[in-house]
């Protein structure tokens, strides 16, 4: 099934190479676990299809969006690309934030801000404030029953954690996509740092089941998956969302351990 949110840097490009990997886990694993740390779009996860995931996200916007849709959500609230109606849903969402209530009318916003906003951008501000600005769209097509994810989702798992709560198991299959090694970083109310790229292969060097990180090409990226024993792929991915309207295809590092065949 197609990804339900825009989402910059989404890996739906990457799900046919990764398939080829993932199915060829599965003829030594019956029905391995996919483990997401950083699930985004879920682009991977809705490519792959497990049976079983694992899906976690420091976002809790998107997570609380993602639970409310396991569980069949229907929007009922006004959906319209209008400038005044995304304004005032905006604040609204920022106003349950504060309140710490991440309920149905927050998932149905921060679809509707999704979909609606410049870029399709998620973006926080520190005090966890969502602070993209309205979108330049001519016409949206929104979707208001979820109903149908509702059997794909049902044996899924999602948290809201830090990646290194998320609870592995050692066959699991791990496909992590942290924030790329970039300028931009404030995906969240925290912010993605160089220590959390270390801290994300510290976490992983021990894991006795495949591992996959993608990331942008950096210099200080490479030598890090080298530096921990990961075989570097490179691919070339297509840039669908930028802010001075380059769409220059951008150098992708793909790091793989555990999977001596690939």
């Amino acid at each position: 099934m197609k990804p339900i949110l825009k989402w910059a840097g989404g890996k739906r490009w990457l799900v046919p190479y990764l398939s080829t990997i993932w199915n060829m886990y599965r003829l030594y694993n019956k029905e391995p676990r996919l483990v997401e740390p950083f699930c985004g779009s879920l682009a991977v996860s809705l490519g792959l299809n497990p049976q079983r995931a694992l899906l976690n996200d420091i976002n809790s916007c998107l997570i609380n969006f993602y639970k409310h849709v396991q569980n069949g959500l229907i929007v009922e609230i006004t959906m319209e690309n209008d400038e005044k109606l995304y304004y005032q849903h905006r604040n609204r969402l920022n106003e349950l934030i504060k309140e710490d209530n991440l309920s149905k009318e927050a998932a149905e916003i921060f679809y509707y801000l999704n979909r609606t906003c410049f870029n399709g951008l998620c973006r926080f501000n520190q005090k966890g404030e969502f602070n993209v600005p309205f979108g330049r769209y001519k016409k949206i097509n929104y979707i208001r029953d979820f109903t149908n994810y509702k059997e794909v989702f049902r044996d899924w798992e999602f948290t809201n954690l830090d990646f290194e709560e998320v609870k592995i198991e050692p066959d699991d299959f791990i496909y992590a996509d942290p924030p790329y090694d970039v300028e931009f970083t404030q995906y969240s109310k925290e912010d993605f740092t160089w220590t959390d790229q270390e801290r994300l292969v510290e976490w992983l060097k021990d894991h006795e089941g495949p591992v996959i990180i993608s990331n942008q090409a950096t210099s200080r990226i490479i030598e890090l998956y080298k530096d921990y024993g990961y075989k570097i792929k490179f691919l070339t991915a297509p840039r669908r969302i930028s802010i001075d309207g380059n769409r220059t295809p951008a150098r992708e590092v793909l790091a793989i351990r555990n999977l001596e065949e690939v």
